[in-house]
């Protein structure tokens, strides 16, 4: 008899050790974190981005909770390195630069070297820029040269300029060159002497040259 309850016994506890041994291989640790260079680029330009979805290598112990906070401080750090960054730049306040993804993409592309008919980090014109970034950062699409960029726009009064809008100047004869307005009468192009860069319109060069001011039309709206 006491040979059966002991048999029972032993059959009654195996579920448990068996869910016990399973417990505890469901248990999970990460070794080791390596946040590639593609990470952080990527955290700079998606700060929204669910930490999760980041491009991160695992090593250590560490846990997957530790391993977001790590990538969204590292995306917020990088956010707040553009922010002063153009703050500085513009002369404004810090909280002003609150689109990141326009300016992760201008600092992407800062100093690139002017080529006319470029359209690559080897050098880009002045309408090539403005495309490009209108395409990136707010997902509309643009003539390909400044002509017709300005004959595509919707003109508007230069006191009604508002970020992303286009600005024109006319540097060799007509409308010659664009930029993309910003904040504080300052604006990004690619400049024939300094490559991608931020410039004052009330610089003398610009502010004689300036012809005014255009917002993109998309599907029967502007910007």
């Amino acid at each position: 008899m006491k040979n059966l309850r002991l048999i029972a016994v032993i059959f009654l506890a195996l579920p448990a050790i068996s869910f016990s041994a399973k417990a505890q291989k469901s248990v999970k640790f990460i070794d080791g974190i390596e946040l590639k260079n593609d990470a952080i680029a990527f955290a700079a330009n998606n700060p929204t981005t669910e930490a999760s979805a980041l491009p991160v290598v695992i090593h250590s112990k560490t846990s997957t909770t530790s391993v977001k906070y790590a990538v969204t401080k590292m995306a917020t750090e990088a956010c707040n390195a553009i922010q002063f960054k153009y703050s500085q730049l513009m002369d404004v306040e810090i909280e002003s630069i609150s689109n990141i993804s326009l300016f992760a993409f201008i600092d992407e592309w800062w100093s690139t070297a002017y080529r006319y008919g470029g359209t690559t980090k080897r050098g880009i014109d002045c309408s090539a820029l403005t495309g490009l970034l209108l395409s990136t950062v707010y997902a509309i699409s643009v003539p390909r040269t400044a002509r017709d960029q300005y004959s595509a726009s919707e003109k508007i009064a230069r006191e009604d300029m508002q970020e992303g809008d286009l600005v024109f100047f006319n540097t060799k004869g007509g409308i010659s060159h664009v930029g993309v307005y910003l904040n504080n009468d300052r604006f990004v192009h690619a400049s024939t002497s300094s490559g991608v860069t931020i410039s004052n319109l009330n610089d003398d060069y610009y502010a004689k040259r300036f012809i005014g001011a255009g917002r993109p039309i998309v599907k029967g709206t502007q910007l």
